[in-house]
């Protein structure tokens, strides 16, 4: 049996990650969701803690808090390095703080485009 891929879905508007949680889970994902960076970033400590994998990164860039989503791009890739990484911000995006064969989208995203973005970026783990 081939165990799905989980990605985490870090939105501070919880309408929106709801929706995004929920269409990347009926494309066949399993989801783990954040509405700050603080709470991912310790959700991605406790993933970690329980010998779990995060496969992919879909995170607004300002998260209103302290921690932004570039803070949680670099917290996932430290702990799982070249960890897909798409970017969703109305934001303009800071190339300096963009991980490596990452994709940035704008809001408001196509769930189509993300659901795309994501295949892409995982590869034949999708």
């Amino acid at each position: 049996m081939v165990s799905k891929l989980t990605g985490l879905v870090v939105e501070d508007e919880w309408l929106l990650r709801l929706e995004l949680a929920e269409e990347l889970a009926t494309a066949g994902w399993q989801v783990r969701e954040a509405g700050t960076g603080e709470e991912a970033v310790a959700l991605i400590d406790q993933i970690k803690g329980e010998g779990g994998q995060v496969d992919f990164l879909v995170t607004d860039i300002r998260l209103g808090g302290p921690v932004d989503g570039w803070d949680v791009a670099e917290a996932c890739r430290k702990i799982w390095p070249g960890i897909p990484v798409i970017y969703v911000s109305a934001n303009p995006i800071a190339e300096k703080r963009r991980a490596e064969g990452s994709a940035f989208l704008s809001k408001p995203v196509e769930v189509e485009h993300l659901i795309t973005t994501c295949r892409r970026l995982i590869g034949d783990h999708a």
